[in-house]
Parts: C-alpha cells; sequence; structure tokens
C-alpha cells in the first residue's frame, strides 16, 4: 500500500523484515524479461499455471522458487518452501519459510498465485 508517513509527509519505506518480504514477493511475481535490463530476474511462476496441476508441477514452482530466491535475494535464508494446489480454482499457494540474516527469528510468507484467463 502507499501509506504516508506521519512525520515526513512522505511515503513510507519498508526496512528489514519487510523489504525482504516485499522483495521476495516482487521475485516470485515477476516474470524473466520483464523487467527491463534485467533479463534474468524473474520467476516465471506463472507459466506453470497453465499446465495441468500434478505433484511433479508442484516440484517444480518450489524449486524455481528457490532457485530465484537463492540468486537474487542474498538477505534471506530459506528454510522451507511450501507448495499446494486447488485444481478448480486454478491456483497454486506458496508459502515461504525463511530467516533474515544476522537474525534468527523465522519468518512467513504466503502468495497466492491465481490463473486470469
Amino acid at each position: 500500500s502507499l501509506a504516508i508517513h506521519p512525520i515526513k509527509k512522505d511515503l513510507s519505506l519498508k526496512t528489514d523484515v519487510d523489504a525482504v518480504k516485499q522483495s521476495i514477493k516482487n521475485l516470485v511475481l515477476t516474470n524473466k524479461m520483464e523487467r527491463p535490463f534485467q533479463p534474468t530476474i524473474g520467476c516465471d511462476i506463472r507459466k506453470l499455471l497453465f499446465e495441468n496441476i500434478s505433484p511433479t508441477t508442484i516440484i517444480m514452482a518450489k524449486q524455481t522458487i528457490v532457485e530465484t530466491l537463492e540468486r537474487h535475494e542474498p538477505r534471506c535464508n530459506i528454510i522451507n518452501v511450501k507448495a499446494s494446489a486447488d485444481p478448480e480454482m486454478n491456483a497454486l499457494y506458496i508459502t515461504v519459510v525463511f530467516s533474515v540474516i544476522n537474525n534468527s527469528d523465522v519468518q512467513e510468507i504466503n502468495l497466492v498465485l491465481e490463473r486470469v484467463r
């Protein structure tokens, strides 16, 4: 959200854990070749939403997310990536469990990926 900082009267910046969560979300939801001049950034997980949902598809989604986060997000230690599917809703439910470097607290981010068409 574009929340306004109460004192500075400017947009609020995300810091620490919130910044890492936002970065993980951005990396998972971005397709490769989507960012100009940075063709390798992104996860390309949306293309899996158009495949038949099977255990293989779920494993591929988990592997893709882990590889992308290891490559592009050095601030987090990935503990686990959980994925489940709802074929009737054409949705993929992703949970990334991680810890921020120099912080032992375990964090979690939940994402729902849905096929639009």
